[in-house]
């Protein structure tokens, strides 16, 4: 096929029946778009208004007039006769009003007052009680005094005890004591048997005489200390040769009473 085929020429140019009136209906629309758009710059353009200002200046006030001052006319003052002397008024004469007993209206009583009415007692309800805490509380209080009664049972055992302690061991001391005194006094009685007769009847008086005694388990005498003086150089010589010449001296009774060290008093009248 040839370019004028493809084109449409070579058989004649086809004629188009719609396009005439395409024309001229586009023609009409840009001419009323055309129309309008006048229209309206039309309608909204107007003139300007104008504004008119009057500038003037005020004018200044007039002038006060000037007030002359008034002359007033000399007035001579008047002379006026002398008043009579005034005329005392008499007094008007009282009249007594009568008395007329006016009865007073009775008072009224007054309107007892309203005794308020006591307002009833609300008693507060009593707390619930729990029976479940107040048996675990009297089992508690229970346990304790029972704690405490044998706490007080066992100190007033312990208080017989010491004090039974305490009256055996003043009983063994005061056996203790006896036993001591009457191995002693066996010790002085033969040493005073061993004092001379003579030498005793010439001291005056009942002075004492202290030795500290040295023995041993035996009886046996170590030494004989002279720790006071009776005074008298010869009675203190006889007691000296008497504690020796005694030795061995009695032995106690109960061997758990010996003393190593004893200390012997002797008076002239001792017996």
């Amino acid at each position: 096929m040839s370019a004028q085929a493809v084109l449409g020429f070579g058989f004649g140019e086809r004629r188009q029946p719609a396009l005439g009136r395409s024309f001229v209906l586009a023609f009409i629309v840009h001419a009323l778009l055309v129309g309008v758009m006048f229209l309206g710059v039309r309608w909204q353009s107007h003139e300007p208004e104008t504004v008119t200002v009057e500038l003037w200046e005020a004018q200044p006030p007039p002038p006060a007039p000037k007030v002359q001052p008034k002359v007033e006319p000399k007035v001579e003052p008047k002379v006026e006769p002398p008043k009579p002397p005034p005329v005392e008024a008499k007094p008007e004469p009282k009249v007594e009003k009568p008395d007329i007993a006016i009865r007073e209206k009775p008072k009224p009583k007054p309107k007892p007052k309203p005794v308020a009415k006591p307002k009833p007692e609300v008693k507060p309800e009593p707390p619930k009680r729990d029976l479940a805490f107040e048996q675990r509380l009297r089992e508690q209080v229970a346990l304790e005094q029972k704690a405490l009664a044998e706490q007080q049972r066992l100190a007033e055992a312990q208080q017989r005890e010491r004090e039974l302690q305490a009256l055996i061991a003043k009983k063994q001391a005061d056996a203790r004591q006896g036993a001591l005194n009457a191995w002693i006094g066996r010790i002085s009685a033969r040493i005073r048997n061993n004092i001379p007769v003579s030498v005793v009847e010439e001291v005056q008086g009942n002075p004492e005489a202290i030795f500290d005694v040295t023995l041993l388990p035996t009886g046996e005498v170590l030494t004989a200390v002279r720790r006071k003086s009776s005074g008298n150089r010869a009675y203190d010589e006889a007691v000296e040769r008497a504690i020796l010449k005694s030795s061995p001296l009695p032995k106690p009774d109960d061997p758990g009473v010996f003393q190593r060290r004893l200390e012997l008093v002797f008076r002239p009248q001792d017996k």
